[in-house]
C-alpha cells in the first residue's frame, strides 16, 4: 500500500492561522481508492512556527469543549510524529512548487 499527501491551500482568512488542509490518499492494498481527511497545517498562535493537526471529533464535557483524536498510536507514540512529518514535508513541497509557479 502507498499513501500520498494532497495539500489543499487555504485561500480565505478564516479560521485565523490555518494555512492548508491535507488529505492522505491510499493506493494499493485494502484502502485502495480511499482518502483520510481532516489534517491541517496551522501557524502557531504565538507566531513561532507551524503545527500539523490530526482529524478529531469535538465533544463537550461539563461545559468544556474537548477533542477526541481519530488517529492514535497503537504502541509507539513516535508513529504520530512520523505522520505529522509526512504531512509537513508535503506542505513544504507544495509551497515550494507554488512559489516557483508564481515566479514564472
Amino acid at each position: 500500500m502507498r499513501a500520498t499527501v494532497k495539500i489543499l491551500r487555504t485561500d480565505r482568512p478564516t479560521p485565523a492561522g490555518k494555512l492548508a488542509d491535507a488529505e492522505i490518499h491510499f493506493a494499493g492494498g485494502e484502502l485502495d481508492g480511499l482518502k483520510l481527511i481532516g489534517f491541517a497545517v496551522w501557524e502557531r498562535r504565538n507566531g513561532s512556527g507551524r503545527v500539523v493537526t490530526f482529524p478529531a471529533r469535538p465533544f463537550t464535557i461539563h461545559g468544556e469543549r474537548r477533542h477526541f483524536a481519530l488517529i492514535r498510536a497503537i504502541d509507539d507514540p513516535n508513529a504520530q510524529d512520523r505522520l505529522r512529518e509526512l504531512v509537513w514535508r508535503a506542505y513544504l513541497a507544495e509551497s515550494a512548487q507554488a512559489e516557483q509557479a508564481a515566479r514564472r
